[in-house]
């Protein structure tokens, strides 16, 4: 699993755009946490720390903690975002809270491990990686980073599907088991020689075209 990402904030008192604007200019940024069971809370983050989420690998999908006023801390995700269309920044944010025991379907990466033996036993053998995410049922604090898959015994012509892929206890994978994550497939030289031309005769080293015309004619 991935350290934790925690992003303090405080309480936001009501105000109008004015007040807003002047947050903003502080480099904050109004945020709005809800869901879970419970009231809606208004709070305001730091833009650095929002942004650094947002420049991860899993972006909006990153499931985070929000600490307010060093009391309240929820797991939250991005449900929706403003951004100002010609800064390109970030200038609210509604999160959505979730409730302990809730889960929810993730999109975690999948990597490859291990040196596949049959790329050693045909010439023009590659490793072909039909999937590289897949979908993860579970809750937010057991999300995993990655999953790997070991290809180690893959061998020529065969393949690695959903259903090999081993995940910890209250993770559940949502897609098809038998979808193929990983094969070995044996790539086909192509020629090299080039086609003659359909009535084209070939060219003998040496020889004279009939149509041209000798030294002296």
């Amino acid at each position: 699993m991935a350290e934790k990402i925690v992003v303090k904030a405080e309480k936001k008192e009501s105000g109008n755009k004015n007040s807003n604007r002047r947050l903003r200019a502080a480099g904050k940024v109004p945020v709005v946490v809800y869901g879970g069971g419970t009231e809606s809370v208004a709070a305001v983050a730091e833009l650095k720390d929002l942004a650094a989420i947002i420049r991860t690998d899993s972006g909006v999908n990153s499931v985070f903690t929000i600490d307010i006023d060093g009391q309240e801390n929820y797991d939250v995700i991005f449900q929706d975002r403003q951004v100002d269309p010609i800064r390109g920044r970030l200038i609210h944010a509604d999160l959505r809270r979730f409730a302990r025991g809730e889960k929810i379907e993730m999109t975690v990466p999948i990597h490859l491990i291990g040196e596949a033996k049959g790329l050693q036993e045909e010439e023009g053998a590659v490793l072909s990686q039909a999937m590289h995410t897949i979908k993860v049922l579970c809750e937010p604090a057991n999300t995993p980073d990655s999953i790997d898959l070991d290809v180690t015994e893959l061998e020529a012509g065969h393949a690695l599907h959903v259903s090999h892929l081993k995940v910890g206890p209250g993770i559940e994978i949502t897609e098809d088991p038998e979808a193929v994550v990983a094969s070995i497939v044996i790539v086909q030289e192509a020629d090299l020689e080039p086609q003659l031309e359909a009535g084209a005769e070939p060219a003998v080293a040496g020889e004279e075209k009939a149509d041209e015309p000798k030294d002296g004619e």
